[in-house]
């Protein structure tokens, strides 16, 4: 968000003659962040295929492959087959070591020693293909590697699943990439410690046989940078832009030329996963709002948000991924209630994490809490990719604790006074000429999420509004792109069966445009004897997440008075416990 936005709005308020309070910014002093150097350009590499098993005949294309991207790059390439190369010494003036389809025992116990030594001060290592068939005997290499090759069948086209887009090494592709390979099967899933960047879709070939099929991968090992790739099996794969781009990324991504989060990644339930069904259960608050095409969020016009209504959070680490074209402006939005319509209360009650590059205020540029406290700009200088490039923010709050962590390098580190521990996410279109993308919006939660009770359960109501297909099982499907709506009277209701006596904690009501003033929430043993929980004649709509105690089998939404001409509906009727 760029401060002059708000200043034109506020212009016109006061043209109007209304009165705005400001809201004075907290001051904070920043907790040190994680250090980061900033990364050395890309100059000299190393690549070696040495063979003590099987040979692929795809060896020579591939290190010509290397060869024009470091020409086309500016690095120099050398390649070897000559395990004496192994040496501190030598290996000391390459940022990354390439193994081109090595297989069998290729290094002895000193050059091993040695190899140990270069990863350690944080040397990289790139495994292409047969790397994975390699040095079985020496544990050091396979955590390295992160698999060893099991199996493969017949070579033969498959699809790619590509889980990582904000990677340089994957961004460029899309979602579901289909390519003929050699598809290993390997001893072990290593998701647990790499981070997965692209895996098999196993239903699309034959021969599969893990499932989880992970294929390319990253992570930082002891001190190191490595990223491996089952793909290379073919002369025919050097020649295509789409594998050589991914490699060139690979090979940037252990030298450590471009910064890339390689932590491991799991335990996320995405909220966006570039599906037009996981955008509809998002929902836009004030002008504009974002395109959708191959996977991608890109915005039009503002100042908006794009927030995610289905439950608050708390306690939560959030990943989200951005590209800004150029000089460009958008942000991140944590911990506000449910905005109503309004871009601007998640402004006042939440906090952004921003994204602009070149604002001279440091508080308000990438990876602050805006206006509230600027980021290490060091770290972040060594961490950021630049505009046209993708990156990606983990922001992990836990009550008012705020932590920012850019391409995996943590750049905040912020403690509110507001009281942000439970709210909703959202990100934003700044305006027209603000451009943002965004991707793979995910998130995990500490604990155990909470039991949406209701999810699928029978429902009755006591009316459907007249030739529409607004049932009552939609309140309670999990769709928010569907919902209930009632005839245009008064009273009416909406009852759940959860199948058996629970033990109640919230009721959450998202409301469409057409909510209910005044309401009821009732519980019930037997569908009979009825207890209110909860009274409200102030309605406002949005949603209303209601603490409620107590064990019930039935729950009921009893309106008694409409806020609009329509009759009530709701996209989601939502019951927690256990």
């Amino acid at each position: 968000m760029r401060l002059v936005s708000r200043t034109m709005i506020a212009l016109v308020l006061l043209a109007l003659s209304l009165v705005a309070v400001p809201h004075a910014p907290e001051t904070v002093p920043a907790s040190a962040a994680t250090p980061a150097s900033a990364a050395a350009p890309l100059s000299k590499v190393l690549v070696f295929s040495k063979t003590a098993g099987f040979r692929h005949s795809s060896i020579p294309a591939g290190i010509a492959a290397v060869q024009r991207l470091g020409t086309a790059n500016g690095f120099t390439v050398t390649a070897t087959e000559d395990a004496g190369a192994f040496t501190t010494a030598n290996l000391a003036q390459y940022q990354a070591v390439i193994w081109l389809s090595t297989t069998g025992d290729v290094l002895n116990a000193a050059q091993q020693t040695a190899f140990e030594s270069y990863i350690g001060t944080g040397g990289g290592y790139v495994g292409v293909h047969a790397a994975a068939d390699t040095e079985y005997d020496w544990p050091w290499y396979g955590g390295l590697v992160g698999a060893y090759f099991a199996s493969h069948p017949a070579t033969q086209q498959a699809t790619v699943k590509v889980e990582d887009r904000s990677s340089v090494s994957t961004a460029h592709l899309p979602q579901r990439w289909t390519r003929t390979d050699e598809w290993y099967n390997y001893r072990a899933n290593p998701r647990s410690a790499v981070k997965v960047l692209a895996s098999l879709d196993e239903s699309s070939y034959s021969g599969g046989s893990m499932g989880d099929h992970p294929i390319t991968w990253c992570q930082n090992y002891r001190g190191g940078r490595a990223w491996y790739t089952g793909l290379g099996h073919t002369e025919e794969s050097y020649a295509d832009p789409a594998f050589t781009t991914m490699l060139l990324g690979g090979i940037q991504t252990a030298s450590g030329a471009r910064a890339a989060d390689c932590r491991p990644e799991n335990g996320y339930t995405s909220l966006f996963d570039g599906t037009q069904a996981s955008l509809d259960r998002w929902r836009q608050a004030g002008p504009g709002g974002f395109t959708l095409a191959d996977g991608t969020l890109t915005s039009v016009g503002g100042m908006g948000l794009l927030w995610y209504p289905v439950t608050p959070f708390s306690d939560y680490s959030l990943k989200v991924d951005w590209m800004m074209p150029g000089d460009d402006n958008g942000g991140v939005f944590i911990g506000f209630p449910d905005p109503q319509g309004d871009p601007w209360k998640p402004v006042d009650l939440g906090h952004e994490i921003q994204i602009d590059a070149t604002d001279a205020d440091p508080s308000r540029t990438t990876g602050s809490v805006y206006s509230f406290q600027a980021p290490d700009t060091a770290a972040r200088a060594a961490a950021l990719n630049p505009p046209g490039t993708w990156n990606s923010y983990e922001i992990a709050v836990h009550g008012r604790h705020v932590e920012i962590h850019l391409n995996g390098v943590k750049i905040n580190d912020y403690t509110s006074t507001r009281d942000i521990t439970v709210g909703h996410i959202g990100v934003q279109n700044d305006g027209t000429g603000m451009d943002i993308n965004y991707r793979n919006i995910r998130i995990k939660q500490d604990g155990t999420p909470a039991t949406d009770l209701a999810r699928g359960r029978p429902v009755s109501v006591s009316s459907v509004e007249p030739g529409s297909p607004h049932v009552g099982a939609n309140a309670v499907d999990g769709d928010l792109a569907t919902r209930w709506g009632s005839a245009y009277s008064d009273p009416q209701s909406i009852t759940v069966d959860l199948g058996s006596v629970r033990t109640l904690q919230r009721v959450r009501l998202s409301w469409e445009t057409a909510y209910g003033r005044a309401y009821t929430v009732q519980t019930s043993p037997d569908n009979a004897t009825w207890r209110t929980v909860s009274t409200t004649t102030a309605g406002d709509g949005g949603i209303d997440d209601i603490a409620v105690s107590g064990t019930a089998r039935y729950v009921r939404v009893q309106g008694t008075e409409r806020a609009t001409q329509w009759g009530y509906s709701l996209w989601d009727l939502a019951v927690f416990g256990s």
